[in-house]
């Protein structure tokens, strides 16, 4: 089992995945601070690699900004047909979303902050298809840079290490 580095400093293990995990993980990624969300990207799918999941069952898609993030990630739970093996082809195992939110002078922060947050919740309460939040909201560029393979790690691997911890409670509690 591989491990990576933790935001707190400490080593995370990357599961090893249920057999009944199949389908599609979607790394969905805010274009607007592409330099810190590019880095989490990255950490994320090459999470998801290192973990076995094969080239295939990952679709990575890039939408314009944070808010956006919302609705791709229902839409691909809307269109999750069901876990494969039961007659169905394009199951969605879990979606993972990456942005970047750095405070400013205006509270545009905290407007896109409540939407990103209360969307995904939304969604996740759902219960369908689990929504993995990868957005980090900081202060200051640098508080991004270090969460996004800096000293505290990446967040966007912790995200995807998230998404098969959930895709195997999924599939190991399905009826």
């Amino acid at each position: 089992m591989a491990t990576i580095l933790n935001t707190n400093g400490t080593a995370l293990h990357i599961p090893e995945i249920d057999d009944k995990v199949a389908g599609k993980f979607y790394v969905v990624t805010a274009e607007w601070n592409q330099d810190i969300t590019h880095a989490l990207r990255d950490g994320a799918l090459g999470t998801l690699r290192r973990a076995g999941i094969r080239k295939e069952q990952i679709i990575s898609v890039g939408v314009p900004g944070t808010v956006e993030l919302v609705n791709a990630a229902r839409f691909f739970v809307n269109n999750s047909k069901g876990r494969p093996g039961t007659g169905f082809r394009d199951a969605t195992e879990a979606v993972i979303i990456i942005g970047c939110v750095i405070r400013g002078d205006t509270p545009h922060f905290d407007y896109v902050c409540d939407i990103v947050a209360q969307g995904t919740a939304s969604i996740n309460a759902l219960g369908e298809t689990p929504v993995i939040f990868g957005v980090l909201t900081v202060n200051e560029l640098s508080q991004a840079q270090e969460r996004a393979g800096g000293k505290l790690g990446n967040k966007g691997e912790e995200a995807a290490v998230a998404a098969l911890e959930m895709a195997n409670m999924h599939a190991r509690f399905e009826i």
